[in-house]
């Protein structure tokens, strides 16, 4: 154990550059706009609640609109810079803007459980998983690209770094796609069992994904290898690569558990602990955009920031209001986000004072 954290170490950097709202029902996920100006939380009630900068300290000012008909299942950065995204289990995808104006963008006949997006300079794609379909559009959301057909529910969706292939996972393994491909030949990634989340390598060297038997697995893209993360105690419910690809952060144990993917890892290679808390399950990670911190979430509420390379240990919110089960940096870096399972919502405010 690289490092741990207990109750009586205060005050919390929430205490300190943060804010807490209470919501009613679980916080099913949260994002932060592209240019960094704005956060969103989204709830099992169907409401989304928005903080705006420079109002991130102010939760009184943060607004809150139902936009959906049911619990909302997925949230992500709109493709422009700012807004956002939200599908539901009402079959709706709708889009809510900076200024709060809410557009339909589809009324599916099945629930819309994942949403992804990648961007540049030059436009967009949305990605957006139904069932067995992942239904790609432009930035605008009017128009339809493709839609790519599954062998089973879709369980999760992810760009590569690039925006030139799309992944995504379900029951036996992967599948991955060009996006711009004229004529589209998925390359399917096999493995036996119930895969149930997705993460790509930033220089797209590798596939991984989380499955139902508390295990990763992935695969070198290069030639197919496969390669199997074991030993967690619980589900992988979340996991992400750091902002240069040496370590696949992960849930799934009391520590912050990190792959190495570097040096031939992490075939072969024991995985690093980032600090934790002893006998409470990490349910939640990120990674920072620009420092090689990461951040996790726990089962009691806690939330902690660990440096990846100095194995420092930084407490950001203490025990309370149930599991983390929404965690996101903003682009810039200057803002940790985080919901629970029992509706509360914070903002910390991260930037040089």
């Amino acid at each position: 154990m690289s490092g741990t954290v207990n109750e009586t170490m205060t005050p919390s950097l929430l205490e300190r550059r943060g804010a807490t709202r209470q919501l009613e029902g679980q916080i099913t996920g949260c994002a932060i706009a592209r240019d960094s100006g704005q956060v969103a939380f989204v709830t099992g009630e169907g409401d989304i609640m928005v903080a705006s900068r420079p109002d991130w300290g102010r939760s009184d000012a943060w607004d809150v609109t139902t936009v959906h008909d049911g619990a909302i299942l997925a949230i992500a950065p709109d493709a422009a810079s700012t807004g956002f995204l939200t599908g539901g289990d009402d079959n709706a995808l709708r889009r809510v803007a900076a200024d709060g104006s809410v557009t339909d963008l589809v009324k599916g006949r099945r629930w819309i459980e994942h949403i992804t997006t990648w961007c540049n300079d030059k436009g967009g794609v949305i990605a957006f998983a139904s069932g067995r379909q992942v239904e790609l559009r432009d930035a605008s959301g009017q128009t339809t690209l493709k839609v790519l057909e599954h062998p089973s529910t879709v369980s999760g969706i992810v760009f590569d770094a690039k925006g030139k292939r799309i992944a995504a996972s379900h029951y036996n393994g992967a599948s991955m796609w060009f996006v711009q491909a004229k004529v589209d030949t998925v390359r399917p990634l096999e493995w036996k069992g119930s895969h149930i989340g997705i993460a790509i390598h930033p220089a797209g060297e590798a596939l991984v994904t989380s499955m139902q038997e508390s295990e990763l697995h992935g695969w070198r893209l290069s030639d197919g290898h496969n390669m199997r993360m074991s030993g967690y105690p619980s589900k992988v419910q979340s996991m992400a690569f750091t902002r240069n690809g040496k370590w696949l952060v992960t849930s799934g144990a009391d520590t912050i558990v990190m792959w190495p993917f570097f040096g031939g890892g992490p075939m072969g290679k024991p995985p690093a602990e980032a600090g934790g808390i002893p006998g409470v399950m990490c349910t939640r990670i990120a990674c920072h955009p620009v420092h090689d911190i990461v951040a996790a979430g726990f089962a009691d509420g806690s939330v902690l920031m660990a440096d990846t390379g100095a194995q420092r240990i930084l407490p950001v919110c203490l025990a309370g209001g149930g599991a983390v089960s929404a965690l996101a940096f903003s682009p810039d870096g200057c803002a940790l986000a985080f919901g629970t399972e029992d509706g509360r919502a914070g903002v910390v405010d991260l930037s040089a004072r």
